[in-house]
């Protein structure tokens, strides 16, 4: 049975592809102020275009960090539910820019995918939202619920005013649920519905050994290296197999159920394959058992180490400062601060003699997030899913975090389910980051398919307990 509004948008793919183009053209890279022309620019265009599309008072809001940008269209009535549709604008830093294959913000289609900086986190899933939305009110002339937009600018460097952003603005962003379209199928191959995510937190520290740096001949074997001491202090953190060292970092979690570790039995996963793809030794992990470590339990990373000369050639230099970056992903039960702080307890016992240590707390963090297992746009998602892929979809989790579940269910009190058609072999986060081509297609049809399957839910049924 043909479909009035599927029909008109894989009418307009071509088009849709070239919005895309002038989308990924400005370089919204949120953390670094050198890009706040490329930030701005963004915003324009996305007001420009909702507006263009029939929605209502797109504008950019603020809370004290880089806007976002809102719009709204509620003609479904007070009945209907009101869904907050996510996403994000703002991308990561291109570099490093001599790795991409093409321009980190020229779109540029090559074997099937589309490559360009943001891409895949978020622009081209959040625009198959914009656009689906744009559709059905050009064909029929309203939605099957009432909508409000969030195109949030601060997401890749933390999300740090979005609960401000919420509650300053709660009146006009208030709703019953968030349908997120960013968050990152797992695979392609496989329909499934992430229903949790992992929280994180993170630190940086430093250690000193001297008040400069130092002659390698006239000082070494007597002054301390900067750099040897942090190499020390970092490898008290795991154990020898991998395991986390850290006292008290565990408290409060919740260990994986049988229930789960049975459902991760049942989903199908080649370990070997996997392990292949990202150019890592075999792990020869069970599959179950992969997925377990995956998602079920938290991490300990560390994602920067440097100090000394770095630069072409050589400098016999005994380096004075070390610096590090750590972050952590973290399982239902643990506390972002607790974590953080049995990390800082941790370095503070096992610092070399000799150095001073820094600790700095790059942020609060986020818990882990678990959407209820009947959440009514969960089984209109999962439904959807099986009417345009003909298969059942599992239910998985994510090892990544989306600040905005956790920010939404504590400020809004409002839960997230997340509807993403990028997919987690596309690097975003890395140079060369791309998206497939058929994610149009399929990212339209599952689209159409949720709304279709939200006509006629009512509010009440996102309220149980009221």
């Amino acid at each position: 049975m043909s479909d009035a509004v599927l029909e008109r948008l894989l009418a307009d793919r071509t088009q849709f592809i070239a919005r895309l183009a002038e989308l990924v053209a400005f370089p919204s890279v949120s953390t670094d102020p050198a890009y706040a022309d490329g930030m701005a620019a963004a915003r324009h265009w996305l007001i420009a275009r909702l507006t263009t599309l029939g929605f209502q008072d797109a504008q950019e809001i603020a809370a004290g960090g880089h806007p976002a940008v809102t719009a709204r269209w509620h003609g479904a009535g007070p009945e209907a539910p009101t869904l907050l549709v996510y996403g994000h604008y703002d991308v990561q830093p291109p570099d490093p820019a001599d790795a991409w294959a093409s321009r980190p913000f020229q779109l540029t289609a090559r074997d099937g995918r589309l490559y360009a900086r943001g891409v895949s986190d978020d622009k081209g899933p959040f625009l198959l939202a914009v656009e689906t939305l744009g559709a059905f009110l050009a064909v029929e002339g309203k939605l099957p619920v009432n909508v409000t937009l969030l195109l949030e600018g601060e997401e890749e460097c933390g999300s740090a005013t979005l609960g401000a952003l919420l509650t300053k603005h709660r009146d006009s962003l208030a709703a019953d649920a968030v349908l997120s379209a960013d968050g990152a199928r797992w695979r392609a191959d496989l329909p499934t519905m992430t229903v949790g995510t992992r929280g994180n937190t993170g630190m940086e520290i430093k250690l000193r050994s001297a008040a400069k740096d130092l002659h390698s001949g006239r000082y070494g074997g007597v002054a301390p290296n900067a750099l040897h001491a942090m190499a020390r202090l970092i490898a008290t953190l795991h154990h020898a197999n991998g395991d986390i060292a850290v006292e008290g970092f565990w408290a409060g979690a919740k260990a994986a159920s049988p229930e789960q570790c049975a459902a991760l039995a049942r989903i199908p996963f080649d370990v070997a394959q996997h392990d292949t793809s990202i150019g890592i030794a075999p792990s020869h992990l069970a599959p179950a058992h992969f997925l377990e470590r995956l998602w079920l339990r938290p991490t300990l990373d560390v994602n920067g180490m440097w100090g000394g000369y770095t630069g072409a050639g050589g400098k016999t230099v005994i380096p004075a400062l070390a610096h590090a970056k750590l972050s952590m992903r973290l399982i239902p039960g643990q506390a972002p601060m607790e974590a953080r702080e049995a990390v800082a307890r941790h370095l503070r016992a096992h610092c070399p003699k000799g150095v001073e240590l820094s600790i700095n707390h790059t942020r609060d963090g986020t818990y882990a997030y678990s959407l209820p297992a009947s959440h009514p746009i969960l089984l209109a998602a999962e439904a959807a899913l099986e009417r345009t892929t003909g298969r059942k979809p599992l239910r998985v989790r994510m090892g990544a975090t989306l600040p905005l579940a956790d920010i939404a269910r504590n400020v809004a009190g409002i839960d997230t389910i997340m509807f993403s058609f990028a997919t987690a072999d596309e690097d975003f986060h890395a140079p060369n980051e791309n998206w497939r081509e058929a994610s149009t297609a399929e990212g339209f049809a599952a689209w159409v398919a949720l709304l279709r399957e939200l006509n006629g839910v009512k509010r009440t049924a996102f309220h149980p307990t009221k």
